[in-house]
């Protein structure tokens, strides 16, 4: 389609700010950003949309300009709510560069203009997709009851004879043909998950082809449209969050045109994806009050009034004030610096939703947070009877890792880890911060352990043992030195196997014949030893307390 057929079409309300002598522009596709630097996802031909959010002075609209001028787009489409107005220097870059300019009315959804597009560029290339849009556009003006990926799904399976699914990138099926019977099993939609997310770390553009037994699917990416994330050419930034459509076909022989047709498919499902996002907000928000409440040692009433507030948004129904559970979640990856947080948040929302769940809004009790490098779950739980203390209930943290160890290891590669710490159960606001502590420690003993996704539970933090790695090397190294250099300087000297000696009694419990027979020593023997021990530490080997110290010293050496 041609430019100037955007202004004949009154329904999109876009006015011509500059650019009257490019209007027989041809329009390939629509691309909605307010990233920074959107050059990685532009191939040239696009009506870019944006709200200006990217912006925050007027130097900021230049270099925004030259990027979209130099990627080939047909023009740029401004939205007005954000500013109120398109800015001046935006206006005067676009002259500049040649660059077509409108400016879109805020009562205008950016939705409306994509859908627009892709029918009309979809009926100029091919007419078979073209009704598959047309034909979604009026069901979703219909009504809720009427749109959805699932609704794509089904008119590209009845118009082209296509079967399709969306999937997570958890390989979780978000939506499927429900004319072609059963749903894809769901070990199937974890190897395609996979398989995609292993194609993706490549670099390569999709779609990806894989063969699973007889079947070949090829797999096209479904990037979010509206993701506020900041701008990065590395795809690690991304590869966690975004969804795929799975295509039961080999497009390695299709024709650019049909290529093109799908890319269209998967920017309707995209709009979906948005509004699953824009869902998520007030969830997000209400946990971020609480995190920081949380965080900044807030008075457990103040605490307790964001909760009562919580409760219904995140369990609506709930007669009873809910117990609470905290998770946390971090990515890390190797060599870079990613902006974490965010990734984080994103991939902990869809490990919460129940894997039995369906469609883009599966949940309503997913509420995440981030700060720094790491998320934070509010996770809420009935409450649980007054025979129970909660240590039994919630969500298990190998629970979490079940279904989704596959796929989120082939998306980390070798260069990334995902972990995840799981806290008790607590009934009140004075047990969220050291519910949070709690989960962040699990978290680390999580992190400690071999493997690219982990998680660890508040059970497993009844062990001394596990505190260990995460004492500071200098007070591991103060602590032990302390304690058995003076065994070891004496060893050295006399050869009198005094740290032997001490690993074997406190390995016997204290028990001095069966110290002396596992060492092959008389008693006398080994009161001796046990005695120059005392002498040279000035500690008492009677002492639980002097015991313990000795133990976790010779562990942490």
């Amino acid at each position: 389609m041609r430019l100037r057929a955007l202004l004949d079409t009154d329904a999109l309300g876009l006015r011509l700010l500059g650019g009257e002598d490019e209007l027989d522009r041809t329009v390939r596709g629509v691309m909605t950003t307010d990233l920074r630097d959107p050059s990685r996802y532009l191939s040239g031909g696009e009506l870019v949309l944006t709200g200006l959010a990217w912006r925050r002075d007027a130097d900021d609209s230049e270099p925004f300009v030259r990027i979209l001028a130099q990627a080939q787009v047909a023009a740029l489409a401004a939205g007005e709510a954000e500013l109120r107005g398109i800015p001046d220097d935006l206006v005067a870059a676009c002259v500049r560069h040649r660059l077509p300019l409108f400016a879109v009315d805020e009562s205008v959804a950016f939705a409306t203009i994509t859908e627009h597009v892709v029918r009309q560029v979809s009926g100029e290339r091919a007419g078979d997709l073209a009704a598959v849009v047309d034909r979604h556009r009026r069901m979703m003006t219909s009504g809720p009851a009427g749109g959805g990926p699932d609704v794509v799904l089904d008119l590209l399976g009845s118009d082209l004879d296509l079967r399709a699914w969306v999937l997570s990138p958890t390989g979780r099926l978000i939506a499927g043909p429900k004319a072609a019977g059963p749903g894809m099993p769901a070990d199937r939609c974890a190897k395609l998950a996979a398989e995609h997310l292993a194609a993706a770390r490549t670099g390569r553009r999709g779609p990806h082809r894989v063969t699973l037994g007889p079947a070949t699917y090829s797999l096209f990416p479904i990037r979010s449209s509206g993701r506020s994330a900041q701008a990065s050419r590395d795809v690690r930034e991304t590869v966690l969050s975004d969804w795929l459509l799975a295509v039961e076909a080999d497009a390695g022989d299709w024709p650019a045109e049909r290529l093109d047709l799908l890319q269209g498919v998967t920017q309707l499902i995209s709009v979906e994806r948005d509004r699953r996002d824009a869902a998520r907000t007030v969830r997000r928000r209400l946990a971020q009050e609480v995190l920081e409440l949380v965080q900044t040692g807030a008075a457990p009433a103040e605490i307790a009034a964001r909760l009562r507030v919580a409760a219904p948004v995140l369990l609506p129904g709930l007669g009873a004030a809910p117990h609470w559970q905290v998770i946390v979640a971090r990515v890390d990856w190797a060599d870079s610096d990613i902006e974490a947080g965010p990734v984080a948040q994103s991939l902990l929302e869809e490990i919460l939703v129940d894997p039995q769940a369906t469609g883009p809004e599966p949940s309503d009790r997913i509420a995440v947070a981030h700060t720094g490098d790491e998320a934070v779950a509010l996770v809420p739980l009935p409450a649980v009877s007054a025979e129970h203390d909660g240590s039994e209930t919630g969500i298990l943290a190998d629970v979490l890792l079940e279904t989704v160890r596959d796929p989120l290891s082939a998306g980390l590669d070798d260069d990334g880890q995902v972990t995840l710490g799981v806290s008790a159960a607590v009934h009140s606001a004075e047990g969220l911060r050291g519910a949070l502590e709690e989960a962040r420690h699990a978290r680390r003993v999580a992190a400690a352990r071999p493997g690219r996704v982990c998680a660890a539970g508040h059970q497993e933090l009844a062990s001394h043992v596990l505190l260990l790695p995460f004492v500071p090397d200098d007070v591991r190294r103060a602590f032990t030195a302390r304690l058995l250099d003076p065994l070891r300087d004496y060893d050295r000297r006399h050869r009198a196997e005094l740290i032997p000696t001490l690993e074997a009694f406190l390995d016997c419990d204290g028990s001095w014949t069966r110290c002396a027979t596992r060492l092959h020593l008389h008693v006398n023997t080994l009161r001796y030893r046990v005695g120059r021990i005392e002498q040279l530490t000035s500690r008492d080997l009677s002492r639980l307390e002097d015991k313990l110290d000795f133990f976790l010293a010779l562990r942490m050496s």
